[in-house]
């Protein structure tokens, strides 16, 4: 059996980018821009779960076409949904799809890029390998 990286197909590291970081990437702001460009020079790839695209997209456009097809956008697994609702009975106040990108995101790196940084810091209570960065 492999890694969970292999099982999820993420053969290089990985950095999370939730709704938030997704919004500011098309938005084309500073930080989230230099985040994203410096990730991938150095052969990271950028996922999110499919389930904070309902969150962000609201149509088509040139721009945010751009950003889907710079991003890996994958389901989340069995075990990262099941992890995220234990954390949603655990962690007043956290959100589901909050609660769904912190276990995506620690199923790989740990790493996930947020405009709500307070909202995963409380989640790291539950995931304990979460580190969150301010997009």
């Amino acid at each position: 059996m492999g890694t969970v990286r292999e099982e999820v197909g993420v053969t290089h590291a990985a950095i999370t980018f939730d709704t938030g970081a997704l919004i500011a990437l098309e938005r084309r702001k500073e930080r989230a821009m230099k985040v994203y460009t410096h990730a991938k020079e150095r052969g990271f790839v950028v996922a999110t779960p499919n389930v904070t695209v309902a969150e962000w997209w609201r149509g088509r456009t040139d721009r945010r076409q751009a950003v889907w097809r710079g991003l890996l956008v994958e389901p989340p697994s069995d075990d990262a949904v099941k992890l995220a609702g234990m954390a949603l009975g655990k962690i007043r106040g956290a959100t589901t799809i909050d609660a769904i990108v912190a276990a995506f995101a620690v199923q790989r790196t740990g790493i996930v890029y947020t405009s709500d940084v307070d909202d995963f810091n409380a989640l790291r209570a539950f995931f304990p390998a979460l580190r969150v960065f301010a997009i």
